[in-house]
């Protein structure tokens, strides 16, 4: 049976990692100079509007 490539393994995580992280950075730009910035941010804030009962 052939060992596992702890290396190789390694690298795709920290590929993985530095893929999302550029995406973060890359929406949170398109965020900050878009002309409508926080209308994206209405649905993330906490409590929100209270629930129709």
């Amino acid at each position: 049976m052939a060992a596992p490539n702890y290396n190789y393994e390694k690298r795709q995580r920290e590929l993985a990692k530095k893929k999302k992280k550029e995406e973060k950075l890359k929406e949170r730009e398109g965020r900050k100079n878009s002309p409508d910035g926080d209308a994206t941010q209405d649905d993330q804030k906490p409590g929100g509007s209270p629930p129709n009962l």
